[in-house]
């Protein structure tokens, strides 16, 4: 059991990060269960209460221990992240303030690079629901077969797997145009460019070697080192970003990419990846808020 203040499990599972492409999240007997698969195995998670109090237990089947299931949820979620303390620099204003109060317990998860990588070059000119139906069925297709219990399940599909793929066969999985892209990324991912490496990169250097993979743009490579690699001082600016920041900021007048990400990062600093999510969920559940003063 893990006890931790102001974590919504619902609320981060389902926000758009790299679970809500490849997990399975239900609500039972009042609690959040998110249950995932990795290539050590499977992991299902319960959280109740999200407020001053969640409780957080956990199983998991393979090759995890007790210790490694632990250290991986307290690490993907972010459950030593001081929320008090981001909370406080975040609530620079009225719309934020809505927005946390809204939204209080969602936090920023630190994903596989590879699967974020993968899961991000699906999205584009996506939905969630889309990006769900493209990434189990390439798991499906392409993934390892795991023992668990009295069952099996298939892990993400691994970048040289792709990699060796016929087009085709990718094609079949309802990729549509992005079939060359998820290959040639898996390719480059499996040979010349190591994603270990680039957690060790500040964040412009980490942005510049991503935008060099086959399909990446500047957006996709934000969202690829916020969620893979908790880069919180990366921005991604989609058009819900984009017309929220507009709407609250700039009271409704237009601003390019590079202004808003220019305005975020003198706002929220090294915080911006956090105040970003923020801003993009409130956005989706059409919240825009006041204009701030």
């Amino acid at each position: 059991m893990i006890v931790v203040k102001d974590f919504s499990l619902g609320l981060t599972a389902m926000s758009g990060q790299p679970l809500n492409f490849y997990a399975d999240y239900s609500v039972k007997d009042g609690r959040d269960v998110l249950s995932y698969t990795t290539d050590r195995g499977r992991v299902t998670v319960k959280a109740l209460g999200s407020g001053e109090r969640s409780h957080i237990s956990y199983s998991h089947w393979g090759r995890y221990t007790d210790n490694t299931a632990r250290q991986e949820l307290i690490k993907r979620f972010g459950l030593r992240d001081d929320m008090r303390k981001i909370y406080g620099e975040l609530d620079t204003d009225d719309y934020m303030n809505a927005a946390i109060t809204e939204l209080r317990g969602l936090r920023i998860t630190e994903n596989d690079p590879w699967e974020t990588t993968l899961c991000f070059v699906i999205s584009q000119f996506n939905n969630i629901k889309r990006i769900r139906g493209i990434v189990g069925r390439l798991t499906e297709r392409f993934g390892e077969e795991l023992e668990i219990g009295d069952g099996t399940v298939r892990s993400f599909p691994r970048p040289e797997t792709l990699a060796n793929a016929d087009l085709s066969e990718i094609r079949a999985c309802g990729t549509g145009f992005r079939d060359k892209y998820i290959r040639k990324v898996a390719q480059e991912c499996g040979s010349t460019v190591d994603l270990g490496e680039i957690d060790d990169l500040d964040y412009g250097k980490a942005k510049e070697r991503l935008m060099g993979l086959h399909g990446i743009g500047e957006k996709v490579a934000d969202c690829i080192l916020l969620f893979g690699y908790k880069k919180l001082d990366a921005f991604p600016v989609d058009v819900w970003v984009k017309r929220v920041v507009e709407t609250a900021y700039f009271r409704g007048r237009k601003r390019s990419v590079r202004e808003i990400r220019r305005f975020a990062e003198r706002r929220w600093g090294p915080l911006a990846g956090y105040a970003n999510q923020y801003i993009f969920w409130s956005g989706r559940e059409n919240r825009i808020g006041k204009v701030v003063e």
